[in-house]
């Protein structure tokens, strides 16, 4: 019988396959027992659509930190850039984000770690969060995207993590076990950042939008 992957195991695999990255300062032994951002280049081919899930919500806050310092879990840092599919930076495009927090839960009562953003200058977006936990009616940690533009379509995407520890270290081959995971492209690479008491976790996302 095949026993369920450690956090640890996952993490190394994901170090060896090149799915976790790590600062040069920042050794593998000390990542892996702490808690255990590849920059990505603009693609220009639609961003793959995904499922917009039950928990969304409107009017979100315009604000870029969503975590605070008693907050439990992996601070995670995302960023990216918002284009249109001929390469074109989408300046002002609104980008609305909402994930579950560190046991899996989202916030249906209010708005916590939620957002609704605008991409500045080149296109850019940022935001301080926590890694998601799992939560039952998943298989992945993810979160989930709307992404506005005038002249394109709305975008409905999710991102995942390389270093969830349901793929075994190999989201090339394991990314699939979630069958919300239409495209290897949604999973993205993960950097570890820190020394080992605070470590942090760094996510490019890329979004490209179609036009209308």
């Amino acid at each position: 019988m095949k026993h369920p992957i450690s956090r640890r195991e996952s993490l190394l695999q994901c170090a060896a396959l090149g799915s976790l990255r790590l600062a040069p300062w920042l050794g593998l032994t000390e990542a892996v027992g702490a808690l255990g951002a590849q920059e990505r280049k603009a693609a220009n081919r639609e961003t793959q659509w995904n499922e917009i899930g039950p928990f969304y919500k409107r009017e979100a806050p315009n604000q870029a930190a969503l975590r605070v310092a008693s907050d439990p879990g992996l601070p995670l840092a995302v960023s990216g850039a918002v284009f249109g599919a001929r390469g074109e930076a989408l300046q002002g495009a609104k980008i609305e984000i909402w994930h579950a927090d560190h046991h899996g839960l989202y916030d249906l009562d209010g708005y916590r770690f939620r957002a609704a953003l605008l991409a500045g200058p080149k296109g850019v977006y940022h935001f301080d969060s926590v890694m998601p936990g799992h939560y039952p009616a998943r298989v992945c940690q993810h979160i989930h995207y709307l992404v506005t533009a005038p002249g394109h379509k709305p975008l409905i995407t999710q991102l995942y993590f390389a270093t969830d520890p349901v793929f075994e270290g190999n989201p090339e081959r394991n990314y699939s076990r979630d069958p919300l995971v239409l495209s290897r492209d949604l999973v993205r690479p993960v950097t570890l950042t820190g020394d080992p008491a605070q470590i942090q976790a760094n996510v490019t996302f890329e979004l490209v939008l179609e036009r209308l």
